[in-house]
């Protein structure tokens, strides 16, 4: 058991991959706790991740996306914005619900990640296990998979690039962690940037999101004492 202490509050994780995540979880909930959305006491994980939540919506901001940052983005990525692109795809699910460790699940993941990198042949054998999706009892079979399938963010993972093989890197959606295997890619044509600008306004929420909230974690870093986890802390609130 290793040990991680936020401002002198211990946080027990069990392995080392998982001690900066438990290190941020920590400071999200001392600074809902400072802000006044989470009582010092609340134990229950719901209460809490309802009260993360709050904090995040209140105090990350997350600008929308220009035309113009859409545009640039679509002319810089038109490989992307394929119509009639299709991949046929297997994917082992590690499902997250409002009462699971998401650390834990995360760790599971990259686990069986490493072995599949090192042993893909085990990928069928590996979903009828571990996967969350029913298509686990037949090897993690999707079948053809055509844009507009999946949630975007499943979606951006299938069709980056035309690649194929296993991925090298978890896929996260709204539904859980995701080890992919893309069987095959078969590209089709470039739509207008009209047709897919929500699609594009999406994609760079997202990242936006993704770095307001490394920023924001990095401020609440550098004004905690953080011992046994390492997060990178921020010297302004500029940082990018």
């Amino acid at each position: 058991m290793i040990v991680v202490s936020i401002n002198g509050v211990a946080v027990p994780v069990e392995a080392v991959a998982s001690a900066e995540l438990a290190a941020v979880q920590e400071l999200l909930r001392q600074r809902a706790v400072a802000v006044g959305l989470l009582g010092n006491e609340a134990t229950d994980e719901e209460e809490v991740g309802r009260a993360v939540e709050a904090l995040l919506a209140r105090e990350v901001v997350t600008p929308e996306p220009t035309e113009a940052e859409c545009q640039r983005h679509y002319e810089q990525h038109r490989e992307l914005h394929g119509s009639g692109d299709l991949v046929h795809a297997r994917h082992i699910l590690f499902q997250v619900t409002p009462r699971v460790n998401i650390p834990e699940v995360r760790a599971r993941a990259e686990q069986a990640l490493n072995e599949l990198l090192r042993e893909p042949d085990r990928f069928a054998a590996m979903a009828a296990e571990l996967s969350n999706c029913p298509s686990g009892q037949h090897g993690g079979n999707l079948g053809q998979i055509g844009r507009g399938d999946t949630v975007p963010e499943f979606e951006k993972a299938l069709f980056r690039l035309n690649a194929v093989g296993l991925l090298p890197e978890l896929v996260k959606t709204r539904f859980g962690f995701h080890i992919v295997a893309i069987d095959r890619s078969i590209p089709g044509n470039v739509v207008p940037f009209e047709a897919v600008r929500e699609q594009v306004a999406e994609t760079l929420r997202g990242a936006v999101e993704e770095r307001a909230l490394r920023q924001y974690v990095s401020i609440l870093a550098s004004q905690a004492e953080i011992v046994g986890a390492q997060i990178e802390a921020a010297t302004s609130p500029l940082v990018q």
